[in-house]
Order: C-alpha cells, then structure tokens, then sequence
C-alpha cells in the first residue's frame, strides 16, 4: 500500500484531512478521534423460514488496509488512505461480525450464538471474508464519493465444519455530500444492502440443508 504523495492537496480538496490516525488516546495538542458505527438490518425484503438451529458468526478476515478502525478512503484506483480524526468504533471485520450476528437475529430465523456463548456448540458456522469497505472518489476529489462494500460468504455444517454453500455480496451507495458524516450514511446504506443479501441466502441454505436431512 502505497502513502499518497499529495496528502496535503488531497486533504484541501476534499475538505477532510486524511492521514493514519490508527490511536484512540491522543497526542498532547491533537484532538480526540470522533468514533463512528453502523446499524444492523432489522428488515428484509421476504419472509424467512424458522429454523430450529444455531448459527455462529466466525471473526471475519479482510483484504489488505482493512482490518482496522480507520475509514478508509480511495482518491483513485491505485491508492488507499484513510479518513484522519475519524475512527470506526471497532476494527471492521469485529464490527462486521457484530452487525452480521445482529442481523441475522433480528431476523427471528435462527438461533444466533454470540461470541462468548462458548457452552453452545453452533449446527452451522457462517465464515466472511470483507473484500472491500471503502469511499472510492471515482468522479473526482470535489465530488461525493462512492462507498463499495463487498463481503465473500462460506456456510460451513457442523461438526465437521463441511462447506454447504459460498456467496458474494456487494452493494455501492453514492454519498449525498462530501462531510463525513454524509460518507458514513452512504456507509450504512451500502452495508445494510450487503447484510439483507447474506441473511437471505444464509436462511435459504439452512433451509435447504436442513430439509435434505
């Protein structure tokens, strides 16, 4: 991952600064980051089956610049930064593994097992790769961005942990400004779609699997 070389020009014309603020606790003379979250799905667009079965959210992976609390930004297709002053609440694939397990509970299909429910043996094991989870300014640094996020899903049967079912899941949202604050809404929107798609098909394919039983 390259650093920009223009990070001061790049910071003007966004109208955000950009850098590696990577540290909640600031350095005397800098100001505290402001600490941003998204929301789960409470919604979908058809009705689920009812399951008698337990799911478990496996801690995520994630491509290379984002498995951390930084927003990560792309001024163009080569370079990856991030947003300064400004952190995710937790590091994504962590906050990824929340927002999917709330998801899928809100969803009232499934047992969902939390992380710390250690005396629980799961029947499936949802596994996520996060392959993309950023602000791309395709039209320019003065333009809003497009947020693209992109989550790889394997279903795996337990105990054996077999591999029942892969899915990918991607969503853009246009910002309808250049604050952050308007960027981490066009965030929520695109995650939101992504996590709608994998409850779906996570229900969809315990249904089957369970009805193959």
């Amino acid at each position: 991952m390259r650093q920009l070389d223009r990070r001061t020009l790049l910071a003007g014309a966004l109208g955000l600064p950009l850098g590696a603020c990577a540290s909640l606790i600031p350095l005397p003379g800098q100001r505290a980051p402001t600490l941003y979250s998204l929301t789960p799905k409470t919604t979908f667009n058809e009705e689920l089956d009812e399951l008698d079965v337990r799911i478990l959210v496996e801690p995520p992976s994630a491509a290379g610049g984002l498995n951390t609390a930084r927003i990560a930004l792309k001024p163009d297709p080569t370079l990856l930064d991030y947003y300064a002053d400004a952190l995710w609440i937790e590091v994504v694939p962590i906050m990824v593994q929340t927002l999917v397990t709330e998801s899928l509970d809100a969803s009232g299909s499934l047992d969902v097992l939390g992380p710390d429910a250690v005396s629980l043996r799961p029947d499936y094991i949802l596994r996520l790769h996060i392959r993309e989870f950023q602000a791309e300014y395709d039209q320019g640094l003065e333009a809003p961005p497009l947020v693209n996020v992109r989550l790889q899903a394997r279903l795996l049967g337990m105990p054996r942990r077999q591999s029942l079912a892969s899915f990918a899941a991607q969503q853009f949202a246009r910002a309808d400004g250049t604050g952050l604050d308007r960027i981490v809404l066009a965030y929520d929107e695109a995650l939101g779609g992504v996590l709608r798609q994998i409850v779906q098909w996570a229900v969809a394919e315990i249904a089957r699997a369970e009805g193959a039983m």
